[in-house]
């Protein structure tokens, strides 16, 4: 199965990346949307904007890119006198991640709270919870800021976004250092159902799963710091999804780093 024709599926197996995981998919649906010319678009960055200061608002992302920075610099400590390790490379990592670090420590206060406090940012967060709640009537301001020329809303978009942008690349930093810490494997669920124990010693942070896009299939993976299992179920339209009883070949990468 070549690579570049997979489907890739993630499982993270431990809260911290899981927060990281949802971080990043806000992020990449901000930044789709903001440059885009439609109302309706700048609405969806809005949208992803307000669950991003939501989320840095119920957990103390800041402490927690932090440790997981320096957690990957000590592995990187261990590792630059190992054979085969890039002297080059591996300092080019450090770099970035001592940036990233820089990045993260000057922002004051709270990741988000710039943002989080901004005045029309909050009377559309009270809205927002209600299914319909920032229509045109509700939010009559609202609706005047998505009538204005784009240039005009991305541009305070952008002044929004500019407060996050650290918090932004520290994600996305160690989500890829995780994903590229371990090469995939041919691997083949008997029946549609796979599972593997994990070496405690060495806990996997990350389950990635590398799928054949023709096939009609979906992986459903669930797991711990000890083991996690996957299940292979249909996918067919209009039907409640069941198990796929027949082997799957698939690529499994269990993310260490």
């Amino acid at each position: 199965m070549p690579v570049s024709q997979e489907l890739i599926f993630e499982h993270p197996l431990n809260e911290r990346v899981r927060t990281f995981l949802r971080l990043e998919h806000l992020f990449e649906r901000a930044e789709h949307f903001m440059p885009a010319p439609s109302p309706w678009e700048t609405r969806a960055a809005v949208e992803a904007l307000l669950d991003i200061i939501a989320i840095t608002a119920r957990a103390d992302i800041k402490t927690e890119l932090l440790k997981e920075i320096d957690r990957n610099l000590s592995t990187l400590a261990r590792i630059r006198n190992q054979p085969g390790v890039d002297p080059g490379a591996l300092n080019q990592v450090i770099d970035d991640l001592e940036q990233a670090a820089g990045g993260i420590h000057a922002l004051p206060g709270q990741i988000g709270n710039e943002a989080r406090e901004d005045e029309f940012l909050k009377s559309i967060a009270q809205r927002n919870s209600i299914p319909g709640g920032a229509c045109s009537f509700d939010l009559p301001f609202y609706h005047h800021f998505l009538t204005q020329p784009q240039a005009t809303r991305q541009a305070r978009l952008s002044d929004w976004m500019s407060g996050l942008s650290a918090v932004s690349q520290a994600v996305r930093l160690v989500l890829s250092l995780a994903r590229t810490s371990a090469n995939p494997r041919p691997r083949t669920a008997q029946s549609g159902f796979y599972q593997e124990a994990l070496d405690t010693q060495t806990p996997a942070q990350l389950v990635r799963v590398g799928l054949d896009p023709a096939l009609a299939i979906f992986p459903e993976i669930s797991g711990h710091k000890n083991r996690f299992s996957i299940r292979f179920l249909s996918a067919d339209p209009g039907q409640r999804p069941s198990q796929h009883r027949e082997d799957v070949a698939f690529r499994l990468t269990c993310c260490v780093f």
